[in-house]
Protein backbone atom coordinates (compact mmCIF):
# COMPACT_ATOMS: atom_id res chain seq x y z
CA UNK A 1 0.00 0.00 0.00
CA UNK A 2 1.02 3.59 -1.18
CA UNK A 3 1.15 6.67 1.54
CA UNK A 4 -1.88 7.99 -1.08
CA UNK A 5 -3.95 4.77 -0.45
CA UNK A 6 -7.77 5.73 -0.45
CA UNK A 7 -7.42 9.55 -1.68
CA UNK A 8 -9.08 10.77 -4.79
CA UNK A 9 -7.53 13.10 -6.52
CA UNK A 10 -8.04 14.91 -10.20
CA UNK A 11 -5.08 15.78 -12.48
CA UNK A 12 -5.23 18.88 -15.23
CA UNK A 13 -3.17 19.51 -17.86
CA UNK A 14 -1.64 16.15 -18.92
CA UNK A 15 -0.99 16.71 -22.56
CA UNK A 16 1.62 14.37 -23.21
CA UNK A 17 3.77 12.47 -22.06
CA UNK A 18 6.04 14.42 -21.34
CA UNK A 19 3.67 16.96 -19.23
CA UNK A 20 4.72 17.41 -15.43
CA UNK A 21 1.08 16.85 -14.79
CA UNK A 22 2.04 13.07 -16.39
CA UNK A 23 4.80 12.66 -14.25
CA UNK A 24 2.36 13.72 -11.16
CA UNK A 25 -0.03 11.20 -12.04
CA UNK A 26 2.30 8.45 -12.37
CA UNK A 27 3.37 9.11 -8.89
CA UNK A 28 0.42 9.43 -7.21
CA UNK A 29 -0.94 5.89 -9.11
CA UNK A 30 2.07 4.44 -7.95
CA UNK A 31 1.55 5.36 -4.27
CA UNK A 32 -2.21 3.92 -4.72
CA UNK A 33 -4.30 7.02 -5.30
CA UNK A 34 -7.41 6.79 -7.43
CA UNK A 35 -7.22 9.14 -10.07
CA UNK A 36 -9.88 11.36 -12.19
CA UNK A 37 -8.40 13.66 -15.55
CA UNK A 38 -9.72 16.65 -17.25
CA UNK A 39 -8.93 18.27 -20.73
CA UNK A 40 -9.66 21.06 -22.49
CA UNK A 41 -10.28 20.20 -26.08
CA UNK A 42 -12.58 17.64 -27.58
CA UNK A 43 -9.50 17.11 -29.62
CA UNK A 44 -7.33 15.52 -26.90
CA UNK A 45 -10.40 13.49 -25.63
CA UNK A 46 -9.08 10.19 -26.86
CA UNK A 47 -5.60 10.79 -26.01
CA UNK A 48 -6.37 11.24 -22.34
CA UNK A 49 -8.69 8.49 -22.05
CA UNK A 50 -5.43 6.61 -22.93
CA UNK A 51 -3.78 7.92 -20.76
CA UNK A 52 -6.14 7.67 -18.44
CA UNK A 53 -6.61 3.84 -18.68
CA UNK A 54 -2.78 3.41 -18.35
CA UNK A 55 -3.00 4.54 -14.57
CA UNK A 56 -6.55 2.20 -13.66
CA UNK A 57 -8.66 5.24 -14.51
CA UNK A 58 -11.19 5.44 -16.24
CA UNK A 59 -13.01 9.75 -15.55
CA UNK A 60 -11.52 11.87 -18.00
CA UNK A 61 -13.51 15.25 -17.61
CA UNK A 62 -14.15 18.53 -20.40
CA UNK A 63 -12.94 21.41 -18.71
CA UNK A 64 -12.44 24.68 -20.08
CA UNK A 65 -10.90 26.67 -17.04
CA UNK A 66 -11.30 29.98 -18.87
CA UNK A 67 -15.12 29.61 -18.42
CA UNK A 68 -17.15 29.24 -14.90
CA UNK A 69 -19.62 27.27 -16.84
CA UNK A 70 -17.07 24.81 -18.13
CA UNK A 71 -15.45 24.49 -14.49
CA UNK A 72 -19.17 24.32 -13.06
CA UNK A 73 -20.02 21.56 -15.54
CA UNK A 74 -16.89 19.49 -14.73
CA UNK A 75 -17.34 18.85 -11.14
CA UNK A 76 -20.89 17.97 -11.31
CA UNK A 77 -20.15 15.45 -13.75
CA UNK A 78 -17.47 14.59 -11.40
CA UNK A 79 -20.00 13.69 -8.96
CA UNK A 80 -21.40 10.95 -11.34
CA UNK A 81 -18.19 8.95 -10.04
CA UNK A 82 -17.14 10.54 -6.79
CA UNK A 83 -19.55 12.31 -4.49
CA UNK A 84 -16.13 13.93 -2.07
CA UNK A 85 -12.43 13.39 -3.25
CA UNK A 86 -9.15 14.72 -1.88
CA UNK A 87 -8.09 17.73 -4.05
CA UNK A 88 -6.46 18.15 -7.15
CA UNK A 89 -3.77 19.40 -9.10
CA UNK A 90 -3.56 22.60 -11.20
CA UNK A 91 -1.03 22.08 -14.47
CA UNK A 92 -3.02 24.88 -16.30
CA UNK A 93 -1.08 27.79 -17.53
CA UNK A 94 -1.55 29.87 -20.82
CA UNK A 95 -0.26 33.16 -22.25
CA UNK A 96 -0.41 34.26 -25.76
CA UNK A 97 3.00 33.20 -27.71
CA UNK A 98 3.46 36.53 -28.80
CA UNK A 99 4.16 37.51 -25.04
CA UNK A 100 6.90 35.09 -24.63
CA UNK A 101 9.89 36.45 -26.32
CA UNK A 102 11.62 39.76 -26.74
CA UNK A 103 11.75 43.11 -24.19
CA UNK A 104 8.75 42.65 -21.83
CA UNK A 105 7.54 46.26 -22.51
CA UNK A 106 7.60 46.08 -25.95
CA UNK A 107 5.57 42.65 -25.76
CA UNK A 108 2.90 42.76 -23.17
CA UNK A 109 -0.82 43.97 -24.04
CA UNK A 110 -3.73 44.31 -22.03
CA UNK A 111 -5.17 41.36 -23.54
CA UNK A 112 -1.99 39.11 -23.45
CA UNK A 113 -1.75 40.34 -19.54
CA UNK A 114 -5.57 39.25 -18.72
CA UNK A 115 -5.16 36.08 -20.53
CA UNK A 116 -2.14 34.71 -18.53
CA UNK A 117 -3.68 35.78 -15.66
CA UNK A 118 -6.96 34.23 -16.38
CA UNK A 119 -5.72 30.59 -17.20
CA UNK A 120 -2.62 30.52 -15.26
CA UNK A 121 -3.77 32.07 -11.96
CA UNK A 122 -7.49 32.38 -11.51
CA UNK A 123 -8.55 29.20 -12.33
CA UNK A 124 -6.88 27.60 -9.71
CA UNK A 125 -9.34 29.62 -6.91
CA UNK A 126 -12.31 28.91 -9.42
CA UNK A 127 -11.82 25.50 -9.42
CA UNK A 128 -10.90 25.58 -5.68
CA UNK A 129 -14.29 27.86 -4.72
CA UNK A 130 -16.53 25.43 -7.19
CA UNK A 131 -15.25 22.35 -5.62
CA UNK A 132 -15.04 22.80 -1.78
CA UNK A 133 -18.27 21.92 -1.21
CA UNK A 134 -17.33 18.27 -2.37
CA UNK A 135 -13.37 18.05 -0.61
CA UNK A 136 -12.96 15.66 2.39
CA UNK A 137 -11.11 16.86 5.07
CA UNK A 138 -7.32 16.56 4.58
CA UNK A 139 -7.36 17.47 1.09
CA UNK A 140 -4.66 18.71 -0.80
CA UNK A 141 -4.38 21.52 -3.74
CA UNK A 142 -1.85 21.61 -5.44
CA UNK A 143 -0.73 24.29 -8.44
CA UNK A 144 3.00 24.51 -10.20
CA UNK A 145 5.03 27.45 -10.85
CA UNK A 146 8.31 28.55 -12.13
CA UNK A 147 11.06 30.96 -10.98
CA UNK A 148 10.11 33.68 -13.57
CA UNK A 149 7.57 34.58 -10.33
CA UNK A 150 10.82 35.32 -8.24
CA UNK A 151 13.10 36.42 -10.77
CA UNK A 152 13.29 38.01 -14.44
CA UNK A 153 13.43 35.12 -16.79
CA UNK A 154 14.83 36.23 -20.37
CA UNK A 155 11.36 35.78 -22.82
CA UNK A 156 8.97 34.33 -19.59
CA UNK A 157 7.90 37.87 -19.78
CA UNK A 158 4.08 38.32 -18.63
CA UNK A 159 4.64 34.18 -17.88
CA UNK A 160 6.32 35.77 -14.58
CA UNK A 161 3.72 38.02 -13.25
CA UNK A 162 1.28 35.58 -13.87
CA UNK A 163 3.18 32.52 -12.18
CA UNK A 164 3.86 35.32 -8.91
CA UNK A 165 -0.03 36.06 -8.56
CA UNK A 166 -0.14 32.51 -8.81
CA UNK A 167 2.12 31.98 -5.94
CA UNK A 168 0.24 34.39 -3.95
CA UNK A 169 -3.23 32.88 -4.73
CA UNK A 170 -1.75 29.83 -2.91
CA UNK A 171 -0.85 31.78 0.14
CA UNK A 172 -4.35 33.72 0.31
CA UNK A 173 -6.15 30.16 -0.49
CA UNK A 174 -4.50 28.15 2.34
CA UNK A 175 -5.24 30.95 4.40
CA UNK A 176 -9.24 30.44 3.42
CA UNK A 177 -9.32 26.60 3.22
CA UNK A 178 -7.83 26.35 6.65
CA UNK A 179 -10.40 26.20 8.47
CA UNK A 180 -11.38 23.28 6.76
CA UNK A 181 -8.34 21.32 6.85
CA UNK A 182 -7.49 21.61 3.39
CA UNK A 183 -3.95 22.20 2.63
CA UNK A 184 -2.79 24.29 -0.30
CA UNK A 185 0.50 24.20 -1.86
CA UNK A 186 2.72 25.17 -4.90
CA UNK A 187 5.53 23.62 -6.52
CA UNK A 188 8.03 25.83 -8.34
CA UNK A 189 9.83 23.29 -10.66
CA UNK A 190 12.75 23.57 -13.00
CA UNK A 191 12.45 24.13 -16.87
CA UNK A 192 11.48 20.66 -18.91
CA UNK A 193 11.13 20.27 -22.02
CA UNK A 194 7.35 20.20 -22.14
CA UNK A 195 4.84 21.17 -24.82
CA UNK A 196 3.69 24.07 -23.05
CA UNK A 197 7.93 24.96 -22.79
CA UNK A 198 8.43 24.91 -26.16
CA UNK A 199 6.77 28.31 -26.93
CA UNK A 200 9.08 29.94 -24.73
CA UNK A 201 12.20 30.76 -27.07
CA UNK A 202 15.60 29.37 -26.58
CA UNK A 203 14.27 27.21 -24.22
CA UNK A 204 16.93 24.35 -25.15
CA UNK A 205 19.39 26.94 -24.00
CA UNK A 206 18.21 27.59 -21.17
CA UNK A 207 18.13 23.91 -20.41
CA UNK A 208 21.63 23.68 -20.73
CA UNK A 209 22.32 26.75 -18.70
CA UNK A 210 20.20 25.09 -16.08
CA UNK A 211 22.44 21.82 -15.85
CA UNK A 212 25.53 23.79 -16.07
CA UNK A 213 25.14 25.77 -12.96
CA UNK A 214 22.38 24.44 -10.72
CA UNK A 215 23.63 22.51 -7.72
CA UNK A 216 23.17 18.85 -8.61
CA UNK A 217 24.40 19.52 -12.00
CA UNK A 218 21.24 18.13 -13.71
CA UNK A 219 18.14 18.79 -15.16
CA UNK A 220 14.45 17.97 -13.69
CA UNK A 221 12.67 15.27 -14.32
CA UNK A 222 9.05 14.99 -14.14
CA UNK A 223 9.21 12.18 -12.04
CA UNK A 224 11.51 14.54 -9.54
CA UNK A 225 8.28 16.69 -9.54
CA UNK A 226 5.97 13.89 -9.76
CA UNK A 227 7.15 12.61 -5.92
CA UNK A 228 7.24 15.74 -4.39
CA UNK A 229 3.96 16.11 -5.90
CA UNK A 230 2.73 12.44 -4.14
CA UNK A 231 3.63 13.96 -0.75
CA UNK A 232 2.38 16.81 -0.45
CA UNK A 233 -1.13 15.91 -1.49
CA UNK A 234 -0.16 13.05 1.10
CA UNK A 235 -0.99 12.81 5.02
CA UNK A 236 2.32 12.75 5.26
CA UNK A 237 2.36 16.48 4.46
CA UNK A 238 -0.52 17.31 6.72
CA UNK A 239 1.62 20.57 8.57
CA UNK A 240 2.44 22.05 5.55
CA UNK A 241 0.05 24.65 3.52
CA UNK A 242 0.58 28.01 1.93
CA UNK A 243 4.06 26.93 0.63
CA UNK A 244 5.90 27.01 -2.65
CA UNK A 245 8.55 24.24 -2.62
CA UNK A 246 11.00 24.43 -5.06
CA UNK A 247 11.95 21.14 -7.10
CA UNK A 248 14.96 22.31 -9.25
CA UNK A 249 17.96 20.72 -8.52
CA UNK A 250 18.75 23.94 -6.09
CA UNK A 251 19.09 26.55 -8.82
CA UNK A 252 16.96 29.13 -7.19
CA UNK A 253 19.85 29.07 -4.23
CA UNK A 254 22.49 30.29 -6.79
CA UNK A 255 23.84 33.54 -7.79
CA UNK A 256 27.05 33.15 -9.48
CA UNK A 257 27.72 29.73 -9.18
CA UNK A 258 31.28 28.07 -10.45
CA UNK A 259 32.94 30.33 -12.98
CA UNK A 260 35.36 28.62 -15.55
CA UNK A 261 39.27 30.03 -15.67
Amino acid sequence: MGFLSGKRILITGVASKRSIAWGIAKAMHQQGAELAFSYQKKKLQSRIENFAKELKSNIVLLCDVSSDKNIKFMFNELKNFWKNFDGFVHAVAFAPIDQLDGDYLTQVSREGFITAHEISSYSFAAMAKESCNMLNEQSSLLTLSYLGAEKVILNYNVMGLAKASLEANVRYMANSLGKNNIRVNGISAGPIRTLAASGIKNFKKMLSHFQSVTPLKRNVTIEDIGNVAAFLCSNLANGITGEIIHVDNGYNIVSINQLNY
